[in-house]
């Protein structure tokens, strides 16, 4: 959904919105990807952990950790509009979690 939003040249579309869909399919799929491996997932409010989990996953953990660790920088502008997220940053939180999502639908 997320890519969908991002690609939209509507007015509506709002870069912020494709940014927040970016950020909540990448925390469910790390949440998937954990829970396969591991058979739980990270908890709790302090996302730090879950960046630790994702790390042990797999051969890509580093990678996994670092698109998370993206996307949760800006996790409060996109989903609170504290910040504006541009264009740019929007493809680019679109990018990390295809990285995220990928990872998890490889591990069926």
């Amino acid at each position: 959904m997320a890519e969908l939003v991002a690609d939209d040249p509507d007015d509506l579309a709002h870069p912020g919105v494709a940014a927040s869909l970016a950020v909540l399919a990448g925390i469910a799929a790390t949440d998937a990807a954990c829970g396969f491996k591991f058979g739980r997932r990270p908890r709790g409010q302090d996302h730090g952990q879950a960046v630790d989990l994702v790390t042990e996953v797999g051969a890509n953990g580093k990678e996994l950790a670092r698109a998370l660790t993206r996307l949760l920088a800006i996790k409060d502008g996109a989903h609170y509009g504290m910040v504006y997220v541009g264009p740019p940053r929007a493809r680019a939180a679109v990018r990390h979690a295809r990285i995220l999502v990928d990872a998890a639908t490889d591990m069926q």
